[in-house]
């Protein structure tokens, strides 16, 4: 609920309370929001604080790089479109604990530090033992031009968040600058690219505690809806192709459902982070030691199915 609203320097600042108490919101993680569980759509450049004088989101409309936008676009469909398992709870699962998400367009590129099924058992027919819990995500593995075409943008984001939220970024830069597993220069180690997809309500876990959270949006084709929201305050975010959004995620939010006007319509969400255990894993290691332990992992591979 929106109780107090200011503008300054061409900003829209509200401070927002909750609308019901964290009781009442447990009982909804990790469902699918309605329309009306959202009082306001903020569409023009903003800040939400709480209450408390926490900062909950920062909005700022078109300031993303058309041309990098697209080059990432171009360069990463396809691999988006990947059908996978991996978002559990995010997905709407209600089956999470046994490891039956719902199938959805969601993928990830970058660093991760779990290991794939494929790995794993790879793993166990050598009798080895990775010498660290961090593997390049498979895009960057097998595309690395493609990869390479996405970076722009994702240093356009890292330059925003640097600016609009320079406390948190301190904090995560600062991290990422101890390993090697990361993106270029920029504070992340990882990308989760998720096509068309409604989130359920949840909180984002195994990123960098201390920093915050980030999205951006490529369009393709017209469509309402998929606003990203945190409806124990009420509020929610119309992110459109250009803008970028920093938020909590870890305060709970979801989107809403998405209304594409044609078949072929595509919302490609784009979420920037640094994985705490990649970076906790990685700590202080060389890129000498990054490129031995990547080039160690890939060959691993031609082990499959022998």
């Amino acid at each position: 609920m929106i109780i107090k609203t200011e503008k300054k320097d061409g900003v829209t600042i509200y401070t927002v309370e909750k609308d019901y108490d964290d009781k009442v919101l447990a009982k909804k993680m990790d469902k699918f929001l309605k329309p009306d569980d959202i009082k306001k759509i903020i569409r023009e450049d903003a800040d939400v604080y709480t209450a408390e004088g926490k900062l909950l989101l920062r909005f700022r409309k078109s300031k993303l790089n058309k041309e990098h936008a697209d080059a990432f676009y171009e360069n990463i469909i396809k691999f988006a479109k990947n059908v996978s398992g991996l978002r559990g709870s995010a997905s709407g699962s209600k089956k999470k604990t046994l490891g039956q998400a719902n199938k959805v367009m969601s993928n990830i590129f970058g660093f991760f530090d779990r290991w794939t099924p494929s790995q794993k058992m790879i793993f166990t027919k050598l009798g080895r033992k990775p010498s660290i819990n961090v593997r390049e995500c498979r895009f960057n593995m097998d595309h690395p031009e493609e990869y390479k075409k996405t970076i722009p943008l994702i240093e356009d984001i890292d330059r925003w968040y640097a600016k609009l939220t320079p406390e948190h970024y301190g904090h995560q830069i600062r991290k990422a600058k101890q390993t090697p597993f990361k993106i270029a220069n920029t504070s992340f180690t990882t990308i989760t690219t998720n096509v068309n997809f409604q989130t359920g309500l949840h909180t984002d876990k195994g990123d960098d505690d201390e920093g915050f959270g980030n999205l951006a949006v490529i369009e393709r084709g017209s469509y309402t809806g998929a606003e990203t929201c945190f409806p124990q305050y009420g509020v929610g975010v119309d992110v459109r192709g250009g803008d970028v959004l920093f938020m909590d995620v870890h305060q709970p939010h979801a989107n809403l459902p998405m209304h594409k006007k044609s078949q072929d319509t595509i919302r490609l969400s784009i979420v920037c982070y640094l994985r705490k255990n990649v970076w906790l894993n990685s700590k202080n290691k060389t890129r000498k030691f990054m490129e031995k332990h990547n080039k160690t992992v890939k060959s691993m591979r031609s082990v499959k199915g022998k």
